[in-house]
């Protein structure tokens, strides 16, 4: 009876231990992100050591950050919405928050100060772009060229138009943004006057009728991990992506290609928190972690993307893996953003739907 009564009881705990196990993983996020290199550095410097802290958390990794925009929408009209976060660039995130589709913050309630004190807001500065909008990033879109197939290096983003001296296919987002500013660049628009001309009718028509020049060698992505794959391949000789993810191309996997950095864009990157989630107050403790100055020094040991706080700057040290400095490879450094465009958030926040509409309406001519 006794041996019957300890077997009974082991079995009880091993039961109690199963179902103790269940609740403590019971709790998913799923947090929505771009895919490949990016989220791989934030796995690294967020999600997996927060969930090493929580254990009743489990971070589920979504690669749908490209079409969030529709999702959320029709998240929110059927009145369902299954995403506890988002990674968005800011212009989306401005939408969104007009739309009252992702929460405003109170970021110094929220998000942690940094160490010497410095309230959440003043460390981030000019980079909160929108009451519902939490920076990580600095990145920017820019190409790279394989160099074993082109007879020069490219050193212009105007030798992305030039199909004489850099034949070949090229890749580039299958969306207005980015491409129509460099374009107009190209068709010698002052860089300085590029949205002044967007916003009309007639800068539309020119930087449509611009890209009309190359269309037919175009490769058109849509992920992020498209074009370095194509380089990789081979299938095009230049294309646009995130410097991320060339950074990975060229430094990890050595790959032949080199960054073209002429006229790349700047832009900004971070969180949203869709407004029907149902895990909020976990999503709360969860950002006051992910976006702490060490936390943001952290991702760029993996990715070549430069932190948003003011006081993650100096604590960037070298690669995780590959031991070399990081500095050198953030768009951010002085060699590298001779010649930049700030992308202009406020035009495209207004202006998206109508230009998404009409090169959409191109792209099908």
């Amino acid at each position: 009876m006794n041996t019957f009564l300890r077997v009974m009881t082991a079995s009880a705990v091993m039961a109690m231990a199963g179902l103790v196990g269940q609740v403590m993983a019971a709790t998913e996020l799923v947090v929505v992100s771009w895919g490949g290199a990016y989220t791989a550095s934030q796995q690294n410097a967020y999600h997996a050591p927060y969930m090493k802290r929580n254990s009743g958390i489990k971070i589920i990794n979504d690669d749908s950050a490209g079409s969030a925009v529709a999702k959320l929408r029709a998240m929110s009209q059927a009145g369902n919405t299954t995403w506890d976060l988002v990674d968005a660039v800011a212009s989306d995130a401005m939408m969104l928050c007009d739309e009252g589709l992702v929460d405003e913050i109170d970021h110094n309630r929220v998000l942690a100060s940094a160490p010497d004190g410095t309230s959440a807001t003043d460390d981030f500065g000019d980079f909160i772009v929108s009451p519902c909008f939490i920076p990580q990033i600095v990145y920017s879109t820019t190409f790279g060229y394989r160099k074993d197939k082109v007879s020069r290096p490219m050193t212009s983003v105007c030798d992305v138009f030039d199909l004489v001296n850099f034949p070949g296919k090229r890749s580039l987002e299958k969306k207005p943004i980015n491409n129509m500013e460099w374009a107009l660049i190209c068709d010698g628009v002052a860089p300085a006057k590029v949205y002044d001309v967007l916003g009309t009718d007639a800068g539309v028509t020119r930087a449509l009728a611009k890209l009309d020049t190359i269309k037919s060698n175009v490769v058109w992505w849509t992920a992020g991990a498209q074009t370095p794959q194509l380089l990789a391949d081979g299938e095009v000789i230049v294309g646009s992506t995130y410097n991320g993810r060339l950074f990975a191309l060229i430094e990890e996997q050595k790959q032949p290609v080199a960054m073209l950095w002429d006229w790349q864009v700047f832009d900004l990157d971070g969180w949203v928190v869709p407004s029907g989630g149902k895990n909020k107050a976990e999503v709360m403790k969860y950002l006051r972690f992910a976006t702490d100055t060490q936390r943001l020094a952290d991702q760029a040991k993996f990715i070549s993307y430069g932190p948003t706080r003011a006081s993650s700057a100096p604590l960037v040290g070298k690669h995780a893996s590959l031991g070399i400095e990081m500095a050198p490879h953030m768009p951010t450094d002085p060699e590298n953003a001779k010649t930049t465009l700030l992308f202009n958030y406020e035009f495209w926040a207004d202006n998206r739907d109508d230009l998404d509409a009409k090169f959409n309406a191109w792209l099908l001519k």
